[in-house]
């Protein structure tokens, strides 16, 4: 950790959180972190509070939350007042929607074993995921 008065430019801060330095002005803009201050040259100008901010961002993005789930647990541990709550709720809702998205890939996965295995090596002359994928654009747009 740097020391509390040290500043560190983007690319410093970059590493130290471990997010793309385009990412960084990108929830700047996005207000996910607050602009930093900019030295007589121009440049950003971090600190290990940033840093922090960031890996914090990049963890809970990493975990598939949203920038507006983000942004209010950002707020929640700015607050640090009755966040528990809060972020448990989040978090469960969260959960149950990973274990949602689970479910789903499981289920796309035995059709598309099904699917495979039925192609065989190739050689039969109508494709059996292909005609199913036909089948089923047919049924959407009827």
């Amino acid at each position: 950790m740097t020391p509390s008065g040290e500043r560190l430019t983007i690319g410093g801060v970059s590493r130290r959180a471990g997010v793309n330095i385009e990412t960084i002005r990108y929830y700047e803009r996005a207000g996910i972190v607050p602009r930093p201050p900019r030295s007589a040259g121009g440049y950003r100008l971090y600190n290990a509070n940033d840093a922090r901010r960031l890996a914090f961002v990049r963890r809970a993005r990493e975990l598939g939350f949203s920038l507006d789930e983000v942004r209010a647990l950002l707020s929640l541990a700015d607050r640090k007042i009755g966040s528990c709550g809060k972020a448990h709720r989040m978090g469960q809702t969260h959960l149950d929607d990973v274990r949602q998205k689970i479910a789903d890939l499981r289920r796309m996965e035995k059709v598309l074993d099904r699917l495979v295995v039925a192609c065989a090596d190739g050689t039969l002359p109508e494709c059996p995921l292909v005609e199913t994928l036909l089948r089923q654009a047919d049924a959407a747009i009827s």
